[in-house]
């Protein structure tokens, strides 16, 4: 049945748990989908564990345990693909699938120095925040979607937003990516300016089990939950029943 199978959110860098909340209020009543804060971001205290992704990885599992689920898909987004990937590679008991939204790579992401250190001196800046929030969308959004958004990098802790910038986003996982064993799929906008399709194809689909497809969203940019959650909803339902 539908309703035996969770979806478990992991959301963007600077982001937050709701981020998802669009797409499950589609995919609701058939399929529950949770959606925490990660550590350092949104309402969640900075981990015990640290900022890598190996550490953002335990502390999913972790959520997964405590909420007893026994059959669940993990949806990454950004960087919530690259702790989806890490995760997935340990083949923890009741996966059964791995949905990518415009991930990070399990390579380390195409970031530029100059970039990089734009995005540290961004920290905690209002202007920045809208800076950044016309840069990596496209679609026109909801004026209080727009203010979530802003308000979820505003509140981002330095500690996490440094670590993801420093150490997480250079992670590379490619030596153990092969080691997942459920079906995948990547979802990626057609005009993201973050992660272009490109880096999926060439960096995380050869990685993936055979079969894996690459469906990419038309006139979409790198926030894919807030700006396509129709279609994201549309092609995780697909996805969950192909399981």
């Amino acid at each position: 049945m539908p309703d035996s199978l969770t979806f478990v959110g992991l959301h963007y860098w600077a982001g937050s748990g709701r981020a998802f909340q669009p797409v499950a209020d589609l995919l609701a009543p058939d399929y529950a989908f949770l959606a925490p804060d990660l550590g350092g971001f949104g309402e969640a205290p900075m981990s015990a564990g640290g900022f890598s992704v190996d550490a953002y990885a335990d502390e999913v599992a972790a959520f997964i345990q405590k909420h007893g689920l026994s059959r669940y898909v993990l949806v990454g987004h950004s960087m919530g693909g690259k702790i989806a990937l890490a995760l997935a590679a340990r083949q923890p008991p009741g996966l059964a699938g791995v949905a990518l939204l415009s991930p990070s790579p399990p390579t380390p992401e195409p970031m530029t120095d100059e970039d990089r250190a734009a995005s540290l001196r961004a920290w905690g800046k209002l202007a920045e925040a809208e800076s950044t929030l016309r840069r990596i969308t496209v679609r026109a959004l909801p004026r209080h979607w727009h203010q979530q958004i802003v308000a979820d990098n505003l509140r981002s802790s330095r500690a996490a937003w440094d670590a993801w910038l420093l150490h997480g986003s250079r992670e590379n996982l490619t030596d153990r990516v092969c080691a997942i064993a459920v079906a995948c799929t990547i979802l990626a906008g057609d005009q993201d300016a973050v992660m272009s399709p490109s880096v999926h194809g060439l960096e995380t689909l050869p990685l993936l089990p055979e079969g894996t497809p690459l469906e990419i969203i038309g006139g979409a940019g790198h926030l894919l939950p807030y700006e396509a959650p129709q279609e994201i909803a549309q092609l995780l339902r697909s996805f969950a029943l192909r399981l």
